[in-house]
């Protein structure tokens, strides 16, 4: 299992989501850092730039992983993740 960190950007975007689709995402986020093979599916490499994107719905979340470190590094609507 890996150890998650949230970035303070992430955390801000979760605090502005309702409370029902915060816990949510980071069920999903925990679930992905249990068992990554799990959720392989929903998981893809970056173009252009480090790191993963994991596709909970709408959302989006940008991590990396580094060592057994699960690095939460922005949550955000697919639309507006990206830029």
């Amino acid at each position: 299992m890996h150890e998650i960190a949230y970035s303070r950007k992430a955390l801000r975007s979760l605090e502005r989501l309702p409370v029902n689709e915060r816990r949510r995402i980071r069920s999903k986020i925990a679930d992905y850092a249990a068992a990554p093979k799990a959720q392989v599916q929903h998981v893809k490499k970056l173009k252009g730039r480090d790191g993963y994107r994991l596709r909970i719905g709408n959302w989006r979340i940008i991590f990396e992983i580094n060592g057994n470190v699960f690095d939460v590094i922005n949550v955000g609507a697919r639309g507006s993740i990206y830029g």
